[in-house]
């Protein structure tokens, strides 16, 4: 059994014992792909997969809007209130935070273990829900940066 077959049992036992069923099941997945000799898809995965992830992320949120949930009026209006204009402004910066994640994961991939395992830790005992390792390295990048203006 190799390194990178440990890495993802340790992920998989890591998911499973903080309760991620998301986690879980991408560590159990690549290991089906790893085991049925199917890693030729490895590249595939890792370049398109962050979009189909994210697709599936943006439909789920659109659902209430293509339903019909929520009117119209309700959302121009709502630009103009001050949750509307810090939702907008959230949405901006997330996405830059988004941006510098992915450009610390892409540098420093061994990083990714610490992000799960923050994961876990703010799902056991904050109750939280992981949507995403690229929000998580982008306050990580932002945490970098900070630490490295008191240096």
């Amino acid at each position: 059994m190799n390194t990178t077959t440990l890495m993802m049992l340790l992920i998989l036992l890591l998911g499973i014992l903080g309760r991620s069923n998301i986690i879980a099941a991408a560590a159990a997945i690549l290991l089906l792909v790893q085991f049925t000799n199917l890693q030729r898809f490895f590249p595939m995965l890792e370049r398109r997969g962050l979009e189909l992830g994210l697709l599936f992320l943006i439909i789920s949120v659109l659902v209430p809007f293509a339903a019909g949930k929520v009117p119209v009026k309700d959302i121009l209006t709502s630009f103009f209130t001050i949750p509307g204009v810090i939702a907008i402004l959230s949405g901006a910066l997330a996405t830059h935070l988004n941006c510098k994640g992915l450009e610390m994961l892409q540098s420093t991939p061994q990083l990714m273990i610490g992000l799960v395992v923050g994961s876990i830790i703010g799902i056991t005992l904050l109750g939280g829900i992981p949507v995403g390792p690229l929000m998580a390295g982008g306050i990580a990048a932002l945490l970098m940066q900070i630490v490295n203006l008191f240096r």
